[in-house]
């Protein structure tokens, strides 16, 4: 099955992100599962590198690098990076900067697309 996700909301403050990363997580680690993520809006900043988070706390940099390293593709949309002065420098490893083009052909990739 090929799922997109669609994350919107920022990576903290809400749970809507929080949601849509941990079923994605739990996703990447069944079989024959192709995931992919797209980040819109203040959702970018949950692929920020080295995110410090207070303790117990959970870490979306380290939930979407779950999905990363299970053979999921990460991408933050650039427009909404540039507004919020991320640099592709600054994404976590297995993220990158992506573009409207790229979800429109990611949607039409997808058996699902959930959106958060």
């Amino acid at each position: 099955m090929k799922t997109l996700f669609i994350l919107n909301d920022a990576p903290y403050g809400s749970e809507r992100s929080y949601n849509g990363a941990r079923l994605a997580g739990a996703l990447a680690k069944q079989d024959e599962q192709e995931l992919r993520i797209f980040l819109m809006g203040d959702a970018v900043a949950a692929a920020h590198r080295q995110q410090k988070v207070p303790s117990g706390f959970y870490n979306m940099e380290v939930m979407l690098g779950t999905v990363a390293r299970h053979g999921g593709q990460i991408a933050a949309c650039g427009s909404c990076m540039d507004a919020r002065g991320i640099d592709q420098a600054e994404l976590m490893d297995g993220s990158r900067r992506g573009s409207l083009d790229e979800l429109t052909q990611w949607t039409l990739w997808a058996d699902k697309v959930l959106v958060f």
